[in-house]
């Protein structure tokens, strides 16, 4: 992956990332299924970009989805994920990403629960978990 190319927005420091986060969060990488650090967290917070800290996620809208990463139905705000078509692997697919620094987060699937049908597939690694909820 080539992190000279990096998604994230110049402006964005990204030096208190580690090796892995910079890998997926700058060059769009993604962790294994069931590795990542809140792919079953229960803990109730609020889930920030891991870069930026722009609250993305509510511990009220993650579920269990079976993928092994963290899933979430619905974004805090809709303005702070940005969707754009991702053909990478020989797929089409929605990947997910930071409004506000334009790190790559994840992926969205029209098979999640209800109410919103959709699933956030989202890296662990773009995340930081806050207690404040």
């Amino acid at each position: 992956m080539n992190i000279a190319n990096s998604k994230v927005s110049e402006e964005f420091d990204t030096d208190h990332l580690n090796p892995e986060q910079k890998i997926i969060c700058c060059g769009g990488g993604t962790e294994r299924a069931f590795t990542g650090k809140y792919w079953d967290c229960k803990e109730a917070g609020i889930y920030e970009c891991a870069v930026c800290k722009l609250a993305l996620f509510s511990s009220k809208t993650k579920y269990d989805s079976g993928s092994g990463w963290p899933s979430f139905y619905d974004p805090i705000d809709p303005k702070a994920i940005t969707i754009i078509e991702d053909r990478s692997h020989g797929m089409v697919r929605e990947e997910t990403i930071c409004s506000k620094c334009s790190s790559h987060l994840g992926h969205r699937f029209p098979d999640g629960p209800a109410p919103t049908g959709l699933r956030y597939c989202i890296n662990s690694a773009s995340l930081k978990l806050t207690d404040v909820i």
